[in-house]
Order: C-alpha cells, then sequence, then structure tokens
C-alpha cells in the first residue's frame, strides 16, 4: 500500500502518476516509475506571507545602460571556443558525457587555468573526496592553482558557500549527487535534480556567478533527469569520445550565447586533454598511397573547416540479406546515398555488404558529406582509388544532382594549407579563382565516371 502523499515519477520523462505500474503511460518506458513523497508546498512557492507588503514587477527596456561583463576567459582556447568565447558571467552550463570519457578532467583543467588566469574559482565535487582530486591535478601538472575545493552533496551547505564568497566560476560535479532536505526523494530522482539544477541556476542569476554543473547520460546516450533541466541552463556541452580513440569532442547542443555547431577538439592523454588545433591533421592520420574506397571530406564544423577522411568497403554478401553498417554517419543518408547511386549512376549494391566508416572516431552531420561518401561506396565498388591530393564536398539530392553548400572556398583553402591540390565539388566551387583545381560536376553521375576513369587525375582542367 502507498504512502499518504505518495506519487510516482518516471524517471525518464518526468511525468507523474498517482500509483504505480510497470510502464510509464506517457511515455512508455518500463520500470522507471519511482515512488517520492509530495511536499506540502513546494519550496520557493508564489504563495505570499500573510501580511506581506506585494510589490510590482519593475520592467526594463531593451536598451543596455551599462556595458556587459567580460566573458571568462578559462585558459582552455577550445572550450573557451565552444562556449562562444568564454564563460558569461551569471550563466548555468550543464557538460554531459558518457562514464570515464574525461568531464572531471577536462573541468579540472578549465577551473585551474582560469584560476592561473585571475578568476576565483570553487569545485565542489560530489562523486570524489577532496584527496581524490588533487591526487588527479597533481598527475595533470596543475596543482599550484588556486582552486578551492569542496566534496559536498548537501544543497543547502554549497548555496551557503557560495553565498558567502564572492566566486567567478562554480563546477559541481555532478548535478545528480546532491540532495535537497527539502525533498523526501533519494539523490538523483526526477524531483531532487530539478529542484538542486533550479536553486543553483537561480543563485547563479541573482549573485552574478557562473555555474558549471555536470550531468550523467542514459545508456542511449540522452541526458539522465528531467528535459527541464535543460531548459533552465543558458549552455548545453556534449562530452563525446569512442572508446579505443584518444580523441574527444566538445559540442554544443544548446548555447545562448554563442554558436550550437562549434566543437573543441581534445586528445586524452597520461597528464589530461591536450587541445588540438589543426583536427584536419588528426583525424586524416598519416599519409601515404590512398586505397580504393577512401575519400577525403572536407568538412565545416561550426567556424572552422575540417578535413576527415570517409572509408568504404563493398563486398559480396555471403547470406541472403546484405548488410548496412555505418560508424560516425547517418544511417538514413546512407541509405539514400545508395539507392541514388542504384538509380541514377548504374552501380549495384543490392547483393553486396557496405560498410561506412568516418575515421578518427568523429561523427559528421552535415548534408556536404554526401558526395564524399558516395564518393567512397563508388571508389570501393569500381576498385579504383581517388588521386592522392584530392578532396571531395558536395550535397546530393534524389534527382543526381551535384548541389552547392556553404563556405566552398573555406573549404578548399583548408585543403590547400594540408597539401591537396584539386577538389571533387559542385560546379559553383569552380567560380572566381579557387585554391584548388576544382573538378565540377552537375551530376552525380559524372563524378562516378570520373572516379572509374583511372586517368582522370591527370586531366584535371579548371572549372
Amino acid at each position: 500500500m502507498a504512502r499518504e502523499g505518495a506519487i510516482y515519477v518516471c524517471q525518464a520523462c518526468g511525468a507523474v502518476h498517482a500509483k504505480w505500474s510497470g510502464q510509464c503511460p506517457a511515455c512508455g518506458e518500463w520500470n522507471t516509475l519511482v515512488e517520492e513523497v509530495q511536499a506540502a508546498r513546494p519550496p520557493g512557492g508564489l504563495k505570499p506571507a500573510k501580511g506581506a507588503r506585494q510589490r510590482g514587477i519593475s520592467f526594463e527596456t531593451l536598451e543596455a545602460e551599462d556595458a556587459d561583463p567580460p566573458r571568462i576567459a578559462t585558459g582552455v582556447s577550445e572550450f573557451d571556443r565552444v562556449c562562444g568565447g568564454g564563460v558569461v558571467p551569471g550563466s548555468a552550463i550543464l557538460l554531459a558525457g558518457d562514464p570515464g570519457v574525461g568531464k572531471s578532467t577536462l573541468l579540472l583543467q578549465v577551473c585551474a587555468n582560469a584560476a592561473l588566469g585571475g578568476a576565483r574559482v570553487a569545485y565542489v565535487s560530489g562523486e570524489e573526496a577532496v584527496e581524490q582530486i588533487r591526487s588527479r591535478a597533481a598527475r595533470m601538472g596543475v596543482s599550484q592553482a588556486p582552486v578551492k575545493l569542496a566534496a559536498e552533496t548537501a544543497l543547502r551547505d554549497i548555496l551557503d558557500a557560495i553565498r558567502r564568497e564572492p566566486f567567478d566560476l562554480v563546477i559541481v560535479d555532478s548535478i545528480q549527487t546532491l540532495w535537497s532536505d527539502a525533498l523526501e526523494a533519494g539523490p538523483g530522482s526526477v524531483a531532487q535534480v530539478r529542484a538542486c539544477a533550479g536553486e543553483l541556476v537561480r543563485l547563479a542569476k541573482k549573485k552574478g556567478v557562473s555555474v558549471i554543473l555536470v550531468g550523467h547520460v542514459t545508456k542511449d546516450g540522452q541526458i539522465a533527469g528531467p528535459r527541464v533541466v535543460e531548459h533552465m541552463v543558458d549552455a548545453v556541452l556534449s562530452f563525446e569520445g569512442e572508446r579505443g580513440y584518444p580523441f574527444r569532442i566538445l559540442r554544443a547542443a544548446k548555447n545562448r550565447f554563442g554558436a550550437t555547431d562549434e566543437i573543441g577538439v581534445f586528445e586524452m592523454g597520461d597528464a589530461g586533454l591536450r587541445e588540438v588545433r589543426n583536427p584536419s591533421a588528426l583525424f586524416l592520420g598519416e599519409g601515404g598511397e590512398r586505397a580504393a574506397g577512401a575519400a577525403v571530406f572536407a568538412g565545416i564544423e561550426g567556424s572552422r573547416p575540417v578535413l576527415v577522411e570517409f572509408q568504404a568497403l563493398v563486398a559480396p554478401s555471403a547470406y541472403g540479406t546484405p548488410r548496412r553498417a555505418v560508424v560516425g554517419w547517418d544511417s538514413g543518408r546512407l541509405a539514400m546515398v545508395l539507392a541514388v547511386l542504384e538509380a541514377r549512376c548504374g552501380l549495384g549494391f543490392g547483393d553486396r555488404d557496405v560498410y561506412l566508416n568516418v575515421a578518427g572516431g568523429l561523427r559528421i552531420n552535415e548534408p556536404a558529406a554526401d558526395l564524399a561518401a558516395a564518393a567512397a561506396l563508388a571508389s570501393s565498388a569500381l576498385e579504383t582509388p581517388l588521386p592522392q591530393g584530392c578532396v571531395v564536398f558536395g550535397e546530393i539530392s534524389l534527382s543526381g544532382e551535384v548541389r552547392s553548400v556553404g563556405r566552398m572556398e573555406a573549404r578548399m583553402r583548408e585543403a590547400a594549407k594540408l597539401g591537396f591540390d584539386c577538389a571533387l565539388a559542385p560546379n559553383a566551387a569552380g567560380e572566381g579563382s579557387p585554391p584548388l583545381t576544382v573538378m565540377g560536376s552537375g551530376r552525380l553521375a559524372e563524378a562516378v565516371r570520373r572516379i572509374g576513369d583511372e586517368a582522370w587525375s591527370t586531366q584535371v582542367v579548371r572549372a
């Protein structure tokens, strides 16, 4: 029998139910309803005290009277890039990632470099003891940074400490470990995460201190806890990394003070994370003769061009149903590109397995990668390698047309800096004075014919 005042909250969607059931009626997830005791009155409610004099709302104009305070430069340029040029005072940032990807390592470097730069920084950990943080700081060589450490999970004590001292930046690791004594639910529950995040965000806005919250992720990669937390904060950052690769990608999913398509690239080492200034050279790997099925894609991630290698393998199928496997790219777009190659270019994949991989563990979401994927697939199917100094980019339509993409000149400039001399691209890329020799293709069939011609690399003409 349920306790008096008990409710059941779904840990996946946050829906509230009066009785327990095995499946949440709102989102359909199984075994996610957890019993919680409803508070008599939520903390910070709207009911005014008796006899209190009510005050009206003070409205302001859009015109700013004072200049905006300067952003906090953390000293980690890749982190500052993703934040939009530094951490905005009074902002709240949520950083999430898989277990062991390096969230605590990244934030320890951020707070140590910010403290060395003159910022007043506090690091509050609910998962580690102070000695563990000191040990990691010594291994990373940042022990001398004037960072104030604390190991605490009680929200009230954390808020009192932040109010007592004038901090510029506070890091809380992690929001799932905090608990508020105003609620009877356990730490990590939907109610506790929502209440603790709300109090910290409210304090950040009132006091002007920047708060970075660390969040856990579920088994399918989504940020754990209620989605309302993502709406509360000003920025949501995702720290990604494939197992077996030392590379880590910091990506902004939401940012009220900057672009949402910026990425920061790091490399994990024994002494912490190392910033990668030239991601193109990192993802391309070592030089050498390019094998059939490989195509270098000139992409754009945020404000920077990045070159990455698409690898394709087309092999005879040993079973009745051909297999389609893709890593680092959208499987739906792979199916579309295969259909266009079959219908418009005469290449058959019905009895062959297709494998597509983006080298280096990077995930590509740009439509401009269509032509690079198609070139890698055609190169593998025809067993003809692309020229060593060729990059590929362009969007493919269902009619087989190769369409123009944005910032084509910036893509080609980045390729020219790394020693590439030609580009298989849309016709519009050859307008003006491009830094590379452009093999313009208006149709995908035309690009496939050039790939099949073994002598095409010696017949390059400027479009």
